[in-house]
């Protein structure tokens, strides 16, 4: 049974973790400002003295991500808990594919994650090793049938994705991420490595998680919400988020039950 903690707010169970994982995009920020009364939340962890990682699905750098809160004015002492699936990404590319090819799938604005790899960088999909999907071009953004034919002679090859979302509310306007295009390349066969939530492995990274009671918050059932299931931690659902219009349409129970996971706490925007 999820209990809705909207009366009550996150004070009433805080203390009963160790660790909070908790999304950006949808619970922080949405794009375009920072709700406050989530940033409130951060600043009472912080002055508790209580461990988080802002653990998010953002195809970049940690550093870039955090540029990019700096320029909403969230303060350095929050900033610096940030942890992306990029840098996750980052780490598996330095070590296993450093001198292989690669076609980059995704917007110029990601070229950031992968700027030390430069000279491995393919014009053209044929000449690469692997494909490397960060998103979606910024002339075929809502074209999924484009990314079909791209893939038709290349599916023996490898794709590495670093974000898992497939979509994303950027203010009031939704938009298509790399998990929808790395999907397209699943579902015609292709073998995909996904960085990002659910999987466990940008979890393990971010911070020493072992022994902890770990509380997850997010807006995403199938990111957020399923990564906390899939390692056995709490989880808050923030409603008011990419789920929004199905729960108001469909309720919780029934639009749970059709992505599989299991919610411990619900709240329509997080605050403390």
């Amino acid at each position: 049974m999820t209990k809705n903690i909207d009366q009550e707010g996150l004070s009433s169970i805080a203390h009963n973790y160790d660790l909070f994982y908790i999304d950006l995009w949808g619970v922080i920020h949405n794009g375009i400002r920072t709700y406050q009364g989530a940033t409130k939340v951060l600043d009472k962890l912080n002055k508790n003295g209580q461990e988080y990682v802002l653990l998010t699905n953002a195809p970049r750098p940690s550093e870039t991500v955090r540029s990019f809160l700096k320029k909403m004015n969230l303060d350095e002492s929050i900033r610096k808990h940030v942890f992306s699936s990029g840098e996750a990404a980052l780490n598996y590319l330095k070590n296993n594919l450093s001198s292989q090819k690669f076609y980059h799938i995704g917007p110029p604005r990601d070229f950031d994650l992968f700027e030390q790899f430069e000279k491995n960088k393919s014009k053209d999909i044929e000449n690469s090793d692997y494909l490397l999907c960060t998103g979606l071009f910024d002339d075929h953004f809502e074209d999924l049938k484009y990314y079909k034919i791209l893939f038709e002679k290349n599916i023996h090859k490898q794709m590495i994705c670093t974000n898992p979302d497939l979509i994303v509310d950027r203010g009031n306007k939704r938009e298509l991420c790399a998990g929808s295009v790395a999907m397209v390349f699943e579902k015609m066969g292709g073998k995909v490595i996904y960085f990002g939530k659910p999987y466990p492995e940008v979890y393990n990274q971010s911070t020493n998680n072992k022994n902890k009671k770990i509380l997850c918050i997010g807006d995403n059932l199938n990111t957020d919400i399923k990564g906390a299931n899939l390692l056995n931690y709490d989880s808050l659902l923030i409603s008011n988020g990419v789920h929004k219009e199905e729960i108001k349409k469909n309720g919780l129970d029934s639009v749970c039950k059709s992505y599989e996971v299991i919610c411990n706490f619900i709240q329509t925007q997080l605050k403390w």
